[in-house]
């Protein structure tokens, strides 16, 4: 059992080091995102619900934007691990023409319909707070965060497709780079530091999207001046020709990931909306918690790259054994990884909202909602382990069941039931949408056992010459 369970040296020698890269720079990203919302918060309630609510919004296409390049990302690992660089070139042109056309419809939509998007969250008590000021900041934020768009999206583009080949450094570098400058940005652009505009909210969108024209370039310039290590970068765009048969293939494997992301996104929006009806004061503290949580959360996340990447490149080699070994020793280590993490979160969950400039009222329920969350951190990284162990082979269809159906067959109906016939506490209900992913988890130790999801997916596919 404990070979079952536990690799060797060297297994974990080669954990660490595609982790450590990955690890380190979302690490970063997620300290200073929570920086950049207690400067933010420092505005008060109505500017940090202002930028929780556009980032909620916004969350649907960066959601979109992963699944549609995830389904291509399978065929990318497995081409590499087979050794096949014209199939990582074909892979690479059809994530930048899916990488266009969605941020130009995106662009396009948050325009014309953002100011009621948002205005939708902004229905329920005030508690106090001003919610035509919460909508105009969040509107301006919004308007600012969609020239972020498009960059966003190549940076998906090259730093995923470096990642498959086993490349964590330099998205991580240029990851870092974004971030200082974002942080630097927001200094001088929120308060108005050196002489710069005092923008406030605005300011800190505005720092964002410079940050990620930088992150963007890095990645793009060290790509094509290293062809000689990236030999798919090499003649990428000498056209955007990708074989028919291919295409399809992928896009029959992305569909469901795609459609997954938008319904999960969806689903997550809407049960923020439904908990926003308890007010500004439930807004707050709910966007307090998930950068907190997204903090605590850097391991689980690299984890689920880790999966991708080590057990995808594996099943492309067809070394099918060896790969299902992989993914039960990851899995193993995720779980009690997260069992500390989430006793750590619990710990520091009555400091981290003493950061914010914000009342009693959000600052006790963002502590009660970090313990809730540390208390459920093992069940949700199973879960999304075990999401990214079934995505690894292919097996899409099922991961939009067990990812989107659910949410929408059972958390989103439990969130609104709850929030609109019930007494219950925010974090009452917080509690309850948390927990029932103990249901999910369940299923997925039962498909994680039927070993299904093992499986090839590039071996009969010849994707032709660039």
């Amino acid at each position: 059992m404990r070979s079952r369970l536990i690799g060797d040296k060297a297994f974990y020698k080669s954990v660490l080091t595609l982790l450590i890269p990955i690890i380190i720079q979302q690490f970063i990203t997620s300290f200073v995102s929570l920086l950049d919302n207690v400067m933010v918060g420092s505005l008060g309630t109505e500017a940090i619900s202002a930028a929780s609510i556009a980032n909620q919004v916004m969350m649907v296409f960066n959601l979109a934007i992963f699944g549609g390049l995830s389904g291509a990302s399978i065929f990318g690992a497995q081409f590499y691990g087979k050794g096949d660089m014209d199939g990582m070139r074909h892979t690479f042109r059809y994530k930048l023409i899916f990488g266009v056309v969605c941020s130009a419809a995106a662009i396009l939509i948050y325009r014309v319909f953002g100011e009621s998007f948002i205005a939708s969250f902004l229905e329920g008590d005030s508690n106090g707070g001003d919610l035509e000021l919460t909508l105009r900041s969040g509107c301006g934020y919004l308007n600012i965060m969609l020239a972020g768009l498009p960059p966003f999206a190549l940076v998906q583009i090259y730093a995923g497709t470096l990642r498959e080949s086993g490349e964590t450094r330099v998205p991580m570098v240029a990851g870092i780079c974004a971030i200082l400058t974002n942080l630097a940005g927001n200094w001088l652009l929120i308060f108005g530091n050196l002489g710069a505009p005092k923008l406030g909210v605005e300011g800190a969108a505005l720092a964002t999207v410079i940050s990620r024209y930088l992150e963007m370039l890095i990645v793009v310039i060290y790509s094509h001046r290293h062809t000689d290590r990236y030999v798919f970068i090499a003649g990428v765009y000498r056209s955007l020709y990708v074989p028919g048969k291919l295409a399809g293939r992928i896009s029959r494997t992305a569909a469901p990931l795609l459609l997954n992301e938008i319904l999960w996104s969806l689903g997550m929006t809407f049960i923020n909306r439904f908990y926003s009806i308890r007010g500004l004061n439930a807004v707050a503290a709910l966007n307090i918690s998930g950068t907190a949580w997204n903090l605590f959360c850097v391991i689980m996340f690299a984890m689920g790259s880790a999966v991708s990447i080590m057990v995808g490149q594996r099943l492309g080699a067809g070394r099918i054994e060896e790969a299902r070994d992989v993914d039960r020793k990851l899995i193993f280590l995720t779980e009690v990884i997260h069992v500390i993490i989430g006793l750590g979160m619990i710990v520091a969950s009555p400091l981290i909202p003493r950061l914010y400039n914000v009342g009693a009222e959000v600052q006790d329920l963002t502590r009660q909602m970090l313990i809730i969350a540390g208390l459920s951190l093992p069940i949700q990284s199973f879960a999304h382990v075990t999401y990214f162990t079934i995505r690894s082979g292919g097996r899409t269809v099922i991961t939009f069941f067990f990812d989107a159906v659910y949410t929408w067959v059972v958390t989103v109906p439990l969130a609104f039931i709850l929030t609109r016939y019930t007494d219950l506490t925010i974090v009452q209900i917080y509690a309850c949408v948390m927990f029932i992913d103990i249901v999910k988890a369940v299923i997925g130790i039962l498909m994680l056992r039927s070993d299904f999801w093992a499986r090839n997916v590039v071996n009969d596919t010849e994707p032709g010459k660039a």
